[in-house]
């Protein structure tokens, strides 16, 4: 793909795009667990996660989908697309369907999976399904993301 701006009309169903990889690290565990005020045990306290059915800690759920937010925007797509993004509209149907683990490295695998036109001539709905795969290649979140795009 060139490095022209993606435009609503540009977008296709079934397009595929792949970011690039990241690991869990225990600073963004710890770090998140600041930033949101999450002090599960689970997360935090390593005598506890032994004795959970997980035999470890386990990162925030939340801090997959925030990486994911981040992930997403390091994607050639994202980068097409951002002079043409007017809103990010909402996260639909997001689950968690894995563990994530510190040390896991995940990324994503964005599908364009539905467009639908609006009321206003100059913009449109593009939605996009993110799947989150750790290194074994398991889908461990995913959910999809409308976005508002402006139209040529």
């Amino acid at each position: 793909m060139s490095e022209q701006i993606l435009y609503f009309e540009d977008f296709e169903v079934g397009t595929c795009f792949t970011s690039p990889a990241r690991t869990i690290t225990e600073a963004d565990v710890v770090n998140f667990a600041g930033l949101s005020g999450d002090y599960n045990a689970l997360h935090v306290d390593a005598e506890y996660a032994k004795s959970s059915v997980y035999g470890e800690r386990i990162a925030h759920g939340l801090l997959g989908l925030a990486v994911s937010s981040g992930l997403f925007t390091r994607t050639e797509l994202n980068r097409r697309m951002a002079p043409s993004l007017i809103a990010l509209l909402g996260i639909q149907s997001w689950r968690f369907l894995g563990l994530l683990k510190i040390g896991d490295t995940i990324h994503l695998e964005v599908e364009i999976v539905e467009k639908e036109e609006t009321s206003k001539p100059d913009r449109g709905f593009v939605y996009f399904k993110r799947k989150m795969l750790n290194q074994r290649g398991e889908v461990v979140q995913e959910g999809t993301t409308p976005m508002l795009i402006r139209r040529k």
